[in-house]
């Protein structure tokens, strides 16, 4: 349920369960922690990419059932967004659909986000009873503002895709069609340059 795919120094990795709306449980969750374990070890990989499969969510989440089983609060969210954020390669999010509850993370990660003009995107912990996981909100910060973090996790605002884009938590609105293309577009760069030179733009570039 969770793809892999490499090609040469850029990978993509997929939320493979789109009967599902890309919904996370706990095993997609450790393979994920598995891949970003692989990824931060490799001398070669300069560009990493996260989508989801299908063409309307990028992930609503956790998945319901496993989440009142205690997924909601398990620490694995946090092993995720944490290990993404620090691999030292450049990472994009490319949200083919929907972004939704804890799947907030993953992205908010990247150092880039792209996403198609349908995806919405919305994070109603406030209303389900649930904290954030604990560096989403810093980082949703970062980008939005505080209040309009707090739009989104107090309010619990759904976004569309402009008004993300406005907010600055997307960089790019790409048509659906387009978007793994120009994903690998921007990566292009930094697979074709020299792994030390890309690590050190990237530490410069997060201060």
């Amino acid at each position: 349920m969770i793809g892999i795919a490499k090609d040469g120094p850029l990978w993509t990795v997929t939320l493979d369960r789109p009967e599902k709306a890309n919904s996370l449980t706990a095993a997609m969750l450790e393979r994920m922690v598995e891949l970003i374990e692989e990824a931060a070890g490799s001398d070669d990989l300069r560009a990493l990419v996260l989508t989801g499969a299908g063409d309307k969510v990028f992930s609503a989440g956790a998945d319901l059932e496993e989440a009142r089983a205690g997924l909601a609060t398990s620490p694995l969210w946090e092993q995720v967004s944490g290990g993404i954020a620090a691999l030292p390669c450049l990472t994009i999010a490319a949200l083919n659909g929907t972004l939704a509850g804890g799947a907030f993370g993953m992205a908010l990660a990247c150092d880039l986000r792209l996403a198609v003009p349908d995806a919405r995107f919305f994070y109603p912990v406030a209303k389900l009873g649930f904290l954030p996981q604990p560096s989403d909100p810093g980082r949703l910060r970062e980008l939005v503002g505080p209040a309009r973090a707090k739009l989104l996790l107090l309010g619990g605002q759904k976004l569309s895709a402009d008004e993300a884009y406005d907010f600055g938590l997307v960089d790019r609105i790409v048509l659906a069609e387009h978007l793994m293309t120009t994903a690998r577009d921007i990566a292009a760069d930094a697979c074709a340059g020299r792994v030390e030179v890309l690590r050190r733009i990237k530490a410069m570039c997060d201060g």
